[in-house]
């Protein structure tokens, strides 16, 4: 028999662990990557909030048109910006700079009395439970860049989205089910970066949902079909494991473990995590006033209806994305209605849902685009991208209901007080999660790396 042959189908059990052969691996990178996950699963301090939704609304929401009123941009519609526009926008709108003001009226609500535009009815009657951020900045005049920005804390570098980090950092409150879910992910600006674990082990990659409900990657990885007995698909996985570690031990490559770590996890999910997406159980109350089963917001009301049992089953971080629907460089108002009337009544369903569950004290759930668009016209009807100055949104896990924070500038254009750059916001998701964004930390490459990369400040005044 040939020696080479022999030994390929060897598959003796490996004299060491998968933990020892990680610790012992060549040049101690084995070592390293161990040694940071090893301080993972521990908060750094006081945890407000155990969990996070970010509803992603790609493609950059109007701010002057939304939550933040500018009456003065109203007054002078028409007229010329008084000051030099940002640059790298539409040459026309530059040269052009003429006032849009929003064709949308604005009315105060609740007893805080934040400011909401028509656009949003449903969501306008919980603005008492929303802290609104109107003074958001980030890197990134293109889309690429921006969406990268608010996933990955950088506009052009391949590194970990940011629940993988809470996955790496905080690890799973469920051994059956992922930390981390991303729910309808788009596959443009970015694709699989935004959900990716870049350098981290590849456990902390999420788990990927269709818009249909259907799991997308490594849940649906079955030993041979849905006829075969967990008792072949456990012995199946046992072999695999084992073939798995011996080429641990004979490589020695590290990035092997979280992958055996990735399989075992979507074997067990085969059980798992399919009553956790049908939503089938629901009370038609529930699905009533999600707007399942209407045409407009049957889809968004799904999606967010499986976050919130997402949330109930232990997931850390869950990711509802639209798609890329919100960037009206023209047709603004006809775009920005038919966005908002989908997204409106699940969202404020959401809301309403986890604090009637008594879920919202520890789930922050965070609203919000890429970056907003500008207080002046592009083409006849349209805005372009604004990162200069925008608004997102934060409510529940510890952040003060009811409260605008930061300003920009009279007609909406650029943040001038209380700034919020991306990395604040990173570095405050994080905090309230209870993880400092300086300690939380990778080796990779000879270098530390951390989510706010060299920057990022905790927004404190905004914490309850």
């Amino acid at each position: 028999m040939n020696p080479a042959s022999t030994a390929c189908n060897s598959f003796d059990p490996p004299a060491l662990t998968r933990r020892d052969a990680l610790k012992r691996a060549a040049c101690g990178f084995g070592s390293l990557a161990i040694a940071g996950m090893a301080n993972a699963g521990a908060s750094h301090h006081r945890v407000r909030a155990k969990r996070v939704i970010m509803l992603f609304m790609h493609g950059g929401p109007s701010q002057v048109d939304t939550f933040d009123f500018k009456p003065e941009l109203q007054r002078r519609h028409g007229q010329r910006l008084p000051f030099a526009p940002a640059k790298n926008l539409d040459p026309t709108a530059t040269r052009q700079a003429t006032l849009l003001g929003s064709p949308w009226e604005f009315q105060q609500h609740g007893q805080s009395g934040l400011w909401c535009s028509e656009l949003f009815p449903h969501v306008a009657r919980r603005m008492d439970d929303i802290c609104v951020l109107r003074s958001m900045q980030s890197k990134g005049q293109s889309h690429g860049q921006a969406v990268c920005m608010l996933h990955t804390g950088t506009d052009n570098f391949i590194r970990p989205s940011v629940g993988a980090w809470v996955s790496y950092g905080l690890g799973k409150t469920n051994e059956n089910l992922p930390a981390f879910v991303s729910i309808s992910p788009s596959a443009s600006h970015g694709g699989p970066r935004n959900y990716g674990p870049a350098f981290l082990p590849a456990e902390h990659q999420a788990t990927t949902i269709g818009a249909n409900g259907r799991l997308e990657n490594n849940a649906n990885f079955r030993f041979l079909d849905s006829a075969t007995s967990a008792d072949v698909q456990g012995q199946k996985l046992d072999f695999l494991r084992q073939m798995n570690e011996d080429h641990l031990n004979r490589t020695r490559h590290a990035p092997v473990e979280g992958m055996i770590r990735s399989m075992e996890l979507a074997f067990r999910m085969q059980t798992a995590a399919p009553p956790v997406i049908d939503i089938g159980n629901e009370p038609d109350s529930i699905r009533e006033l999600y707007g399942i089963g209407e045409k407009a917001t049957d889809t968004y009301g799904r999606q967010c209806l499986m976050a919130r049992r997402f949330a109930e089953a232990g997931v850390r971080y869950i990711q509802v994305s639209t798609p890329n629907v919100w960037d009206q460089h023209g047709n603004l108002k006809a775009g920005h209605e038919k966005n908002a009337m989908a997204v409106d009544q699940p969202i404020a369903a959401l809301l309403t849902d986890l604090k009637q569950r008594g879920l919202l004290d520890d789930t922050l759930v965070v609203w919000g685009g890429e970056f907003g668009r500008t207080p002046i016209v592009q083409g006849s009807n349209g805005r372009d991208h604004n990162p200069q100055g925008y608004t997102m949104w934060l409510a529940g896990g510890g952040v003060k209901p009811g409260l605008a924070w930061g300003e920009t500038d009279e007609f909406g254009y650029y943040s001038v007080k209380d700034k919020v750059h991306m990395h604040d916001l990173h570095a405050t998701l994080l905090h309230l999660m209870g993880l400092d964004h300086l300690r939380l930390t990778y080796r990779y490459a000879g270098r530390d790396f951390r989510l706010t990369d060299v920057a990022g400040h905790v927004v404190n005044g905004i914490i309850s």
